[in-house]
């Protein structure tokens, strides 16, 4: 069964289009508006092995801001709904990531409940002409909306798009190892016998 979703949401800030595939190579086809947020998606698809397609269009002449946490909105509602009940899959994924001076680890649990801790500081608040503080915004709005525990630490780095990207990239890693199927363990796994909720 294909483990896919497809997400719109419109709003007088956003209008945005979301698909997603689980079990993709890591295409993706990117159009938000915002060069940076555009390359760490593709980031996220690619180490991911998601196939994810995105189309937004946002208010970006108030800020960026509507834009990358509505995004975050539809991805998580797009892993929750391709997830199903999550029979089959590992549900726990970890990564420590590498990128140049800079080493940051994420760690998630798809187990139907949110928490996010975040800790991770950017030395510089922009990024191009990216808010770096966004990046806590997207994944914020992830893990609530695909009602997961995410921790995201960053151990040391200077750069802050070094920063960003070894998050994305991280993130990606463990969310590819959490929604892989395990075939030892074919039902939901969890004692409690559900997921969801």
């Amino acid at each position: 069964m294909p483990r896919t979703a497809k997400i719109v949401r419109q709003t007088n800030e956003t209008d945005i289009q979301l698909s997603l595939n689980l079990d993709g190579a890591g295409v993706s086809r990117i159009d938000t508006g915002v060069g940076f947020f555009d390359h760490m998606l593709e980031l996220l698809s690619r180490h991911g092995c998601l196939d994810l397609e995105v189309t937004a269009q946002g208010d970006l002449r108030v800020d960026q801001h509507h834009t990358v946490e509505d995004v975050g909105i539809c991805l998580g509602q797009a892993l929750l709904t391709a997830l199903g009940d999550k029979s089959g899959i590992r549900r726990y994924g970890h990564f420590a990531l590498p990128m140049e001076e800079t080493l940051a680890s994420v760690a998630i649990d798809l187990s139907g409940r949110y928490f996010m801790v975040f800790n991770a500081e950017f030395p510089s608040p922009k990024i191009g002409d990216f808010d770096s503080e966004l990046v806590e915004d997207f994944w914020q709005a992830v893990a609530a909306n695909a009602l997961c525990n995410l921790h995201v630490n960053l151990q040391y780095g200077r750069n802050s798009h070094h920063i960003s990207e070894a998050i994305f990239k991280s993130a990606a890693r463990a969310l590819r190892m959490a929604v892989e199927n395990d075939p030892r363990s074919p039902g939901v796994p969890s004692t409690k016998g559900t997921l969801t909720s």
